[in-house]
């Protein structure tokens, strides 16, 4: 979780093997008016950390497996949910910071991974796309300060805060409820996927030397 882990994860990854696609899969916050368990599909990311907002060209590798995953992904995810993902450096929680977000960057969703796994794969020249699942709302706010646990000495103050605020408990249940619901979606979605890319593998060009 967060932007540095995945940049150094996926820099290791791609020192050690290659690929013809690289998807930031997971969960997402919905900077848009969506279900839970809706799927939402980046074509652009870009990365704030505190007031500073960097874009990605990442996308703009092509790739068969890219192709087909995207004109797969058109066929059951609406076009108002495929645009463009912000990632951010902390957990964005509160229904107001979440409008804020979607107002300065005109983002469909939210994450912690994706702008990072981008930047990596444009280094390696790897085409990268973006599907994942909504978990939380534009309006709600989540029950406690998740960033608490982000931070080696933080857990014990968010235990803390936990046990000074039994009510968050209700607020935890019903985010465990949304992301098990998030899960189910990406589940099928990948199933599916697998399936048609099963049926109608990517053609992909041979080299002189191995025709």
């Amino acid at each position: 979780m967060g932007l540095e882990k995945a940049r150094r994860c996926a820099s290791q990854l791609f020192g050690s093997q290659s690929f013809d696609l690289m998807v930031s899969t997971g969960f997402t916050c919905a900077l848009v008016e969506a279900d839970i368990g809706a799927l939402l599909a980046g074509r652009e990311v870009v990365q704030r950390t505190g007031h500073s907002l960097q874009s990605s060209q990442a996308m703009a590798v092509m790739g068969a497996e890219r192709e087909l995953a995207l004109a797969f992904i058109e066929t059951i995810v609406s076009p108002r949910l495929i645009g463009r993902f912000v990632s951010t450096d902390r957990v964005v929680g509160i229904a107001r910071d979440k409008r804020e977000f979607a107002e300065s960057t005109n983002a469909i969703g939210l994450d912690m991974e994706s702008a990072a796994l981008a930047a990596e794969a444009q280094r390696a020249q790897v085409p990268f796309l973006i599907i994942r699942s909504v978990s939380d709302l534009l309006d709600e706010n989540l029950p406690l300060d998740f960033n608490l646990f982000l931070r080696p000495t933080g857990w014990l103050k968010g235990i803390g805060t936990v046990l000074a605020a039994p009510s968050c408990l209700w607020g935890l249940g019903r985010l465990r409820r949304q992301s098990a619901a998030a899960a189910q979606a990406l589940t099928e979605f990948f199933r599916r996927y697998t399936a048609a890319m099963a049926t109608n593998p990517p053609q992909r060009e041979l080299s002189p030397t191995s025709r």
